[in-house]
């Protein structure tokens, strides 16, 4: 279609609400937009002089038609818009990884004797939820952090009041022993009561509610509950000393803003009862404008599974900032409040979480900076045909030939790419032959109407010596892809076993390469065998892992099937959700019924199978 006879058809669009959607010649959708009127809204891409930004003209070059979906109104439309775009991942349209990146602590009070989890999601549950962590790590170094301080438990509560004794934790201070009856239900409520105050950095108000705790009991001559109360007090007013009100208020997000190019850092400030209690940063690509990408990033962040504070400070105005502020009013079940601050503290910290996403960018550029120069170092020591900017490594695990798996790591740019991470279950290959089960991953990893060249590997690594290099060549021979990337291998350093010696030799971490009969040995520690190690490694936990899953999936499929009634959609749902039989045994009847598909009969029924009763 013409562009003048595309913009007669955006003539004809109506001034209603909706979404519009800018396909390419091949037909593919390269931009989703919403608009509140949807003929303006479109009719100002052909206006050469009311939008003279490049990006704009780059995108309608490429735009051959365009599709309209009348909504409602605006609200639906940003719903709209943000379901179209997870859908179809439009090239010019603003993709936020998945949140399963974000990690929550959970904990649900009306809970006999509450103890936190950490999580991915955040389902309407009725459960308290505390975060977004950046990751799993982060999240469980701020648990076992308040877990010092406020001693609840830390296992299933079936398999706390299965024990003869209190665990571990309590000996060590860690743990009030609910499950024997060593505090009483008051007083654990007041511990989970607590907890929640402290990750809602309510620390001050948590300090005055335990001084009069101490007091009391004291007045009462409850001298070991007084102590009990004093202790907690020391070790929270320490963490309380370190915390400065920067603002005042409930909670809050500040939203900073750097762009370079296409590329965008935004650096969130989580300020929780007017204290800074954490941050994260996310990058990506954006071709459009930056209001734009606010908006977009706005709509998709706070759509997911992540807190929505009070307010949300932002750096540029938005355009339908008020429509975003009541659909995002509506999933927190309370008025939301975006504001661009003119003045003061709010727009100090503005300016503050600017400096942290400016930061953030110059640090990513110098980590960047520092990868391609170690890749073009292991290029040059390794007398590779290209630069390894996409590096591939495979490796096997296996119990005597059960349960046997292959893992294909990932690292691009020097870092790791872990949604590119591949594992694969042998299927052909019955005993130990590791050389076989290489040749089933090659074949299924490089067949031809799989395989796409242009993202293909630069490098690929083999764990292992000089036999696995030669095999997997040959393999690579056979689908005719020798030259298409370099191959190497690399070998573990090994200890001598001389028991002569004073002290273990440990050879070298050696690299073979296809026609060199010698390996090349790198200096250790150098930073391209630190890269090349870490790619091996990388390679071999994921394969651990997964055959660890295989081997756990095993165990509690066979315990499971040992329960009358349950068949292998039910098992198939138990097997997701709790992953190993340890943990289902462990699980009380009413942790098995917040499994999708399980009411109260058939929880009980579970529980009766795996304990004999």
């Amino acid at each position: 279609m013409s562009s003048m006879t595309l913009e007669n058809k955006v003539q004809q669009f109506p001034s209603s609400p909706g979404v519009y959607l800018m396909r390419d010649a091949s037909g593919e959708i390269i931009y989703v937009g919403k608009a509140r009127n949807l003929r303006q809204r479109v009719r100002s891409y052909f206006k050469q002089a009311g939008d003279a930004r490049y990006q704009i003209k780059f995108l309608m070059a490429k735009v051959v038609d365009i599709e309209v979906v009348l909504t409602d109104t605006e609200k639906e439309a940003l719903l709209l818009e943000n379901t179209l775009i997870k859908q179809h991942h439009p090239r010019y349209n603003l993709n936020l990884k998945d949140d399963k990146t974000y990690f929550s602590l959970r904990i649900d009070p009306q809970e006999e004797f509450a103890r936190f989890t950490v999580v991915r999601k955040r389902p309407h549950d009725g459960a308290r939820y505390f975060g977004p962590y950046s990751s799993g790590s982060a999240a469980r170094d701020v648990l076992r952090q308040m877990i010092r301080m406020f001693p609840l438990r830390h296992y299933p509560l079936a398999a706390c009041m299965s024990r003869k004794r209190p665990c571990l934790y309590h000996q060590i201070g860690q743990c009030s022993a609910p499950c024997h009856h060593l505090i009483t239900r008051e007083a654990y409520a007041a511990l989970v009561e607590g907890a929640m105050l402290f990750l809602e950095g309510k620390g001050r108000l948590l300090v005055a509610q335990f001084k009069r705790r101490m007091n009391d009991a004291s007045e009462h001559m409850l001298y070991e509950e007084a102590a009990r109360w004093r202790n907690l007090l020391r070790s929270i007013e320490v963490t309380v000393e370190k915390q400065k009100v920067v603002l005042r208020g409930g909670d809050s997000d500040v939203v900073g803003f750097y762009r370079n190019e296409s590329s965008i850092e935004i650096a969130l400030l989580f300020i929780r009862a007017g204290v800074l209690s954490g941050t994260h940063q996310l990058s990506f690509s954006w071709e459009l404008d930056d209001a734009a990408a606010i908006s977009a990033f706005l709509l998709q962040y706070y759509t997911g599974t992540v807190f929505i504070p009070e307010e949300i400070l932002l750096p540029r105005a938005i355009e339908e900032g008020g429509t975003l502020a009541e659909l995002l009013g509506e999933l927190k079940g309370s008025k939301v409040l975006l504001t661009l601050p003119q003045r003061g503290t709010k727009r100090e910290l503005v300016a503050l979480a600017g400096k942290n996403a400016a930061s953030a960018y110059r640090e990513r550029g110098d980590e960047q900076a520092t990868a391609a120069a170690v890749l073009a170092e292991i290029s040059r020591l390794l007398h590779l045909s290209r630069l390894p900017r996409r590096i591939e490594c495979y490796d096997i695990s296996t119990i005597q030939g059960r349960f046997s798996v292959g893992s294909c790591a990932v690292f691009t740019g020097g870092m790791a790419d872990r949604s590119s991470y591949r594992h694969y279950r042998i299927k052909t290959v019955e005993g130990q032959d590791d050389f076989a089960m290489l040749r089933e991953i090659m074949q299924r990893r490089f067949r031809a109407e799989t395989y796409d060249k242009e993202s293909g590997p630069d490098l690929v690594i083999v764990d292992g010596g000089v036999g696995q290099l030669h095999a997997v060549q040959e393999i690579l021979a056979e689908l005719g892809l020798s030259g298409s990337f370099d191959l190497v291998s690399l070998a573990k350093s090994r200890v001598s076993h001389d028991t002569s010696a004073e002290t273990a030799e440990k050879s070298a971490e050696r690299v073979f390469l296809p026609g060199r009969k010698n390996p090349v040995v790198l200096r250790q520690n150098s930073k391209p065998l630190l890269l090349l190690a870490a790619v091996r490694n990388e390679a071999h936990r994921f394969a651990i892992g997964y055959h660890r899953k295989l081997r756990s999936r095993e165990g509690i499929a066979s315990g499971i099937d040992s329960v009358p009634g349950i068949g292998p959609k039910r098992r198939t749902t138990l097997l997701r959700h709790f992953a190993s039989l340890q943990r289902l045994r462990e699980a009380s009847v009413e942790d098995i019924m917040t499994v999708p598909g399980f009411n109260r009969t058939t929880a009980e029924t579970v529980y009766r199978g795996l304990h004999d009763e």
